[in-house]
C-alpha cells in the first residue's frame, strides 16, 4: 500500500481530486490519500463469490429491489475518511435521504447500510483496527472481516494462524465479534437464511 499523496486533505478535497475512470481504488485514511492495493485473483474470486450468494439471498429473502450491492460506493465514517468497501448492501428505500448519493455515489448515513464485507489483503490491519472502529463508531450494523488467506495478526485469527471470518454485529454501540472457520455455518441478522460455511467462501478463491 502506497500513500497517493501526502498533505493532508478533507473528505471534499478527496472526492474533487479522485481521478474519473482509474484503475486504481482510492480511500481517504485520516486525510491522508492511499493507493490501495490491486487484487489479486483469489482476493476477487472470494469478492465475487460472496457478492453472488448475497444478491440469492436478497431474492430469496424477497427484498429485490429494495436492498442492493452497488459496482462502486464510498462511505464517509468521519470527517477525515472516506472507503470503498469490497462490498456493501444498501437499503434504497434509505437512499432518498443520502444528499450526496445521486450525484457521487457517497454514503453518510449508518440507516442506509445493511453490511459491509472487507475481504482481507496485505493492508490488512485497515480491515481489522481502522475500518473496524470507523464502521462501529459510524454505526453500521453489520461488518464481515473475510480473511481467507490467514493474513491477520494472531489475536485476531489465531496462532497458528487460520483461515477466518469475523461477523461483527453492533450491539449497545459496540461490536460483538463471532469468529467463524472451516464447517462453521456463518450466521448472519442480516442475512439468517444464508446457508454458507466459511470453507465455501475460502474455497471460492483457489
Amino acid at each position: 500500500m502506497t500513500q497517493a499523496l501526502t498533505k493532508p486533505v478533507s473528505f471534499d478535497e478527496f472526492i474533487q481530486w479522485l481521478p474519473e475512470r482509474s484503475e486504481v481504488r482510492y480511500e481517504l485514511h485520516d486525510g491522508v490519500i492511499i493507493e490501495m492495493p490491486k487484487p489479486t485473483g483469489k482476493h476477487s474470486n472470494v469478492t465475487g463469490f460472496l457478492i453472488e450468494e448475497l444478491i440469492l439471498s436478497i431474492i430469496q429473502m424477497g427484498k429485490r429491489g429494495i436492498w442492493t450491492i452497488p459496482r462502486e460506493s464510498i462511505i464517509k465514517p468521519t470527517s477525515k475518511s472516506g472507503y470503498e468497501p469490497d462490498i456493501i448492501v444498501l437499503n434504497q428505500e434509505a437512499l432518498s435521504s443520502e444528499p450526496r448519493w445521486e450525484r457521487e455515489s457517497i454514503i453518510l448515513n449508518p440507516s442506509s447500510v445493511k453490511l459491509i464485507v472487507e475481504v482481507v489483503s496485505s493492508n490488512w490491519r485497515d480491515d481489522y483496527h481502522k475500518k473496524y472502529a470507523d464502521f462501529e463508531q459510524m454505526g453500521i450494523p453489520e461488518y464481515w472481516i473475510v480473511d481467507y488467506a490467514a493474513l491477520g495478526g494472531r489475536e485476531f485469527i489465531g496462532n497458528p494462524k487460520q483461515s477466518t471470518i469475523s461477523v461483527c454485529i453492533l450491539e449497545e454501540g459496540e461490536y460483538r465479534v463471532t469468529k467463524f472457520r472451516g464447517d462453521d455455518l456463518i450466521q448472519s441478522p442480516t442475512f439468517p437464511a444464508l446457508n454458507l460455511t466459511a470453507q465455501q467462501i475460502f474455497n471460492s478463491g483457489l
